[in-house]
């Protein structure tokens, strides 16, 4: 985890150094993307909407902020049927092949899990289920890591699709949803996939 985010906190302090290759393309994207995370350790998938903003130095290198919304629904997972807010800050890398962009993404940042609106039921043992600490709320560190492709349909626009592995780092002691207990802190791995557009400035 800390040498992500060091990458990435390198990769922002060289940005400015690369902007005199900079070209006459739009270096600013603010866009919107339908989510859908889907829990490695529930099973079940999260729905949401994301916005980001995101600058491109070079062409090779973007660098972007996204904070995205889960609004909740009516598993029976406790934990997921609260709303989730997600907060990721990372690079892209990729060429820029005429109107296409393929790239690889990192982004560090986290999903705070909000407290239940409802009283749950939890057995009273040590330790507790990982959904009763969920359902209290609870904020996790979170790595999105994967790729995906950016298509420029005229020069003030983009399309986007990104397929990636968010991995959610959980705190101990705890027992899992396969009741295998977890004394330390341990990531999860969630399926996030992501469809949308937006402007380029």
């Amino acid at each position: 985890m800390k040498r992500v985010v060091a990458v990435c906190v390198m990769a922002f302090l060289a940005a400015p150094l690369a902007a005199v290759a900079q070209s006459g393309e739009p270096r600013f994207q603010l866009g919107v993307q339908f989510v859908g995370a889907s829990s490695g350790e529930f099973n079940r998938t999260a729905l949401g909407v994301s916005g980001g903003v995101a600058w491109h130095p070079v062409p090779l290198l973007g660098l972007e902020a996204n904070l995205g919304i889960y609004p909740g629904d009516s598993t029976s997972i406790t934990a997921l049927s609260t709303s989730q807010v997600e907060g990721l800050l990372g690079i892209t890398i990729g060429p820029r092949l005429g109107r296409v962009r393929p790239f690889a993404k990192v982004r560090p940042g986290f999903v705070a899990f909000r407290a239940s609106r409802e009283p749950m039921a939890c057995v009273l043992i040590y330790p507790p289920p990982l959904s009763c600490t969920l359902a209290s709320g609870e904020t996790v560190a979170a790595v999105d890591l994967g790729g995906g492709i950016e298509v420029f349909p005229t020069r003030r626009t983009f399309l986007r699709f990104d397929i990636g592995d968010r991995m959610l780092r959980y705190s101990g002691p705890t027992f899992d949803l396969g009741g295998t207990v977890r004394n330390a802190a341990f990531f999860s791995h969630d399926f996030r996939v992501a469809v949308g557009g937006g402007w380029r400035f």
